[in-house]
């Protein structure tokens, strides 16, 4: 999968991820009173408003991106629709040609990450059919459980040609409560950086893994020591753009190829609109296009750390 994710980075010359995030406040009220007045003023109306959202963004936009990152926590809140409008946003998004990554931080032991890891990236037999969960290409797991709660899904990258990306060192400021903590001499994220190289080596899909990891922007010493301990794996890399960081960040991020990362922007990009950068040249029925010039320049500005800049 890993593969497929880097023909599609470098046929957009774009290594970017855009995260279809949609909190309520995010979406324009034409849509919300158009979704209403069709399902009512209750869930079902704000998973259809969530869903005609997406679909405008994701429309302006395929064109210039490889993937997308829907988070499952914004469709959760809104209960059984919501859910039915992350199934179809990801099934949209295929039919775009995009990659699909989702953000689910799945982590248990088990029969229960077993069944996480059919129903995300992996089949299910029923009767004398199989089928697809939620058929993500990618998602994001949490390694607090060790090796018990990453190997069936590194069985599931293997057997279904999937992949996944580790939490190893995440973008929020109190994330050294724990992921810094000093045991053996190193912080605990070097550790789960080195574990995660290996599990990597279990599932190489060329030269890189496609067990990946979620290393933030915001730390950009700690990116350096991370790429070090883990070469061959991709990083997906949240934290650019409304948490503060930019190109300067991300340098250390690629290797020498100008490959080993993607790097995502939620707000950024779907709520572009909003932002003091552009609301004054978009009206709230033109978010996406806003979107669309924002993703422009998210590739513009970190074409240089990636090596292709001119």
């Amino acid at each position: 999968m890993i593969t497929k994710l880097i023909e599609k980075i470098k046929q957009k010359k774009a290594p970017v991820c855009v995260g279809l995030d949609p909190m309520p406040s995010f979406i324009p009220e034409h849509i919300k009173i158009q979704s209403y007045d069709e399902f009512g003023a209750g869930l079902k109306g704000a998973a259809q408003a969530v869903l005609r959202f997406n679909k405008e963004i994701i429309d302006n936009i395929y064109d210039l991106i490889p993937a997308v990152k829907p988070q499952a926590a914004m469709y959760e809140q809104l209960g059984p629709e919501g859910m039915k409008v992350y199934a179809e946003t990801i099934e949209y998004c295929h039919k775009k040609g995009l990659i699909v990554i989702g953000d689910v931080k799945r982590g248990d032991i088990g029969s229960t990450c077993e069944a996480y890891a059919t129903g995300h990236i992996g089949e299910i037999e029923i009767g004398s059919m199989t089928y697809s969960g939620f058929d993500t290409d990618m998602i994001t797991v949490n390694p607090y459980t060790g090796s018990d709660g990453i190997i069936p899904f590194l069985n599931a990258c293997n057997k279904y040609d999937k992949g996944i990306f580790v939490l190893v060192k995440t973008s929020n400021p109190s994330s050294g409560e724990f992921q810094d903590i000093e045991a053996g001499g190193r912080a605990l994220y070097e550790h789960v950086g080195k574990k995660v190289a290996e599990w990597g080596s279990l599932s190489m899909d060329g030269y890189y893994s496609n067990v990946g990891a979620v290393v933030g922007a915001t730390f950009p010493e700690v990116i350096k020591k991370l790429r070090k301990l883990m070469p061959y794996t991709y990083f997906l890399v949240p934290g650019y753009g409304a948490q503060g960081a930019g190109a300067a960040e991300l340098k250390y991020c690629f290797n020498d190829d100008g490959l080993g990362a993607i790097i995502n922007s939620s707000r950024g990009i779907i709520a572009a609109y909003k932002s003091e950068k552009y609301k004054n040249k978009f009206s709230s029925r033109e978010f996406a296009e806003a979107s669309r010039l924002a993703v422009s320049d998210m590739i513009k500005d970190i074409s240089s750390a990636a090596g292709r800049g001119d």
